[in-house]
C-alpha cells in the first residue's frame, strides 16, 4: 500500500464536492472524505482542492493543472468532462486529446494520477440520448490511464450511483451518499481500508406511479436541467464567481 504525504484534486463541481455539505458550511465531497482517511494514516499530510463547479476541460488544464504541477505532490486527481459532454456539438475524441496532454504532464511530475469515468446516464432523461457519447470518452480515459500508467475509478460499474437516493433532487450533483460511495471506490482503488463499501445495494423502493414520475421529470426538466441549459446558451457558468476552496497545499486537517 503506497503512503502519501500530499495530495491535489482538479476538476469541477464533482470534486468541489457539490451537493454534499460539511459541519463548517462548505461542501465536503468524496475529495475531501478521501484526505481525511489519507491524514488519518500520515502524519503531515497536505492536501489542495483546486476544483470549480461549472469549469470545461480548457479552463481546468489552463488555470488548474499549471498549479498542480508546481505543488508537486504524491498523488493527484483529475476529473474533467462532464460539462463539456453536455453542451451541444462537443467532441469526446477531441475532449480527449487535450485531457491526455494533461495527464501526460501530471505523470511527469512523478505523481500518481486518478482518473474517473462517469455514472452510466441510461437512467438520465434527456442524457440518455447521448450514452454513446459518454461511453466513448470514458474508453477514451481508460486508454489514456492505461498508456500513461494512471489508476481508474471506474463509476460506470457502480450499480448504487444508478439509484436517485445517491443524488441531490438536480439529478446532476451527487448527495452525501453519492459522494461517500465514491470515496469508497477511490480508496478501494487506492488500496487502502475504508469505512464504507462502494458495492452498495439499495433496500427496494415503493412502486412510483408512471404518472407521478412524469410529473416528477417535467418538475427536474424545468427546475433544474432548463436554468443550466440557459446558462450554457449564454456563456455562463455556475462557478463564475467562485473560487477554490483549498487553493494552497495545506495541512489536513487544518
Amino acid at each position: 500500500m503506497t503512503r502519501y504525504r500530499s495530495f491535489v484534486a482538479l476538476g469541477d463541481s464533482f470534486t468541489e464536492g457539490l451537493n454534499d455539505p460539511g459541519p463548517d458550511g462548505r461542501f465536503r465531497g468524496w475529495a475531501d472524505r478521501v484526505a481525511e482517511q489519507l491524514a488519518a494514516r500520515e502524519p503531515g499530510f497536505r492536501y489542495a482542492n483546486l476544483a470549480v463547479r461549472g469549469k470545461l476541460i480548457d479552463q481546468i488544464v489552463a488555470d488548474q493543472v499549471p498549479v498542480a504541477l508546481a505543488m508537486r505532490p504524491d498523488l493527484i486527481s483529475f476529473c474533467a468532462g462532464g460539462n463539456d459532454l453536455l453542451r451541444p456539438g462537443s467532441d469526446p475524441d477531441r475532449m480527449a486529446k487535450k485531457v491526455a496532454a494533461a495527464v501526460r504532464e501530471l505523470r511527469g511530475t512523478g505523481a500518481d494520477v486518478l482518473l474517473f469515468t462517469g455514472v452510466d446516464p441510461r437512467d438520465t432523461p434527456i442524457m440518455r440520448r447521448a450514452r454513446g457519447k459518454f461511453a466513448t470518452y470514458f474508453l477514451h480515459l481508460r486508454s489514456i490511464a492505461d498508456l500513461c500508467g494512471c489508476l481508474v475509478v471506474d463509476q460506470w460499474s457502480m450499480q448504487g450511483l444508478r439509484d436517485w437516493r445517491a443524488w441531490s433532487a438536480d439529478r446532476l450533483h451527487m448527495n452525501e451518499e453519492g459522494h461517500r460511495l465514491v470515496a469508497a471506490r477511490v480508496l478501494d482503488v487506492l488500496g487502502m481500508p475504508g469505512e464504507d463499501d462502494w458495492r452498495k445495494t439499495w433496500p427496494p423502493r415503493e412502486r412510483v406511479d408512471p404518472q407521478v414520475k412524469r410529473q416528477e421529470d417535467t418538475r427536474w426538466l424545468r427546475e433544474h436541467l432548463g436554468p443550466w441549459i440557459g446558462r450554457r446558451l449564454r456563456g455562463t457558468s455556475s462557478g463564475d464567481n467562485v473560487t477554490a476552496k483549498r487553493p494552497e497545499l495545506t495541512d489536513f486537517p487544518d
